[in-house]
């Protein structure tokens, strides 16, 4: 069985696994100023940028490729340095497997309790 966290104490994704909050995102199908299409995944992001808490507001269309359970449940981010090693070193119920939604980042979600969860890495700068 495994330690309790107490109330004080981070999650062990956190304080343990190194992982760093990167954003919370948030389902809605109501348009928010700002939106910006991906349509590649056929859905409006917004807020991120402008959000002091890392709020991601995300509009879905009907015949989006993204999976149901991140299109109706909100998700956490969270930056990790490797991917892949990530994801090799727990056996995670992967629901999106590694892929590039831009330039220099690769996600994956993974499901925990109803919940999904993103991981990202960022490439990192050339000396």
């Amino acid at each position: 069985m495994s330690k309790k966290r107490r109330d004080h104490e981070s999650p062990l994704a956190m304080s343990e696994w190194g992982w760093r909050y990167h954003h919370l995102g948030i389902p809605t199908d109501k348009p928010v100023k700002d939106e910006k299409y991906l349509p590649k995944l056929k859905f409006y992001v917004s807020g991120f940028e402008t959000s002091s808490y890392g709020i991601e507001w995300m509009r879905f269309d009907k015949d989006s490729p993204v999976n149901d359970l991140i299109k109706n449940v909100p998700h956490i981010a969270f930056e990790v340095d490797d991917l892949d090693l990530e994801l090799s070193r727990r056996k995670f119920n992967i629901i999106t497997p590694p892929s590039s939604p831009g330039e220099g980042t690769r996600v994956a979600m993974i499901e925990h309790n109803g919940v999904p969860i993103e991981l990202i890495e960022f490439e990192k700068a050339k000396a």
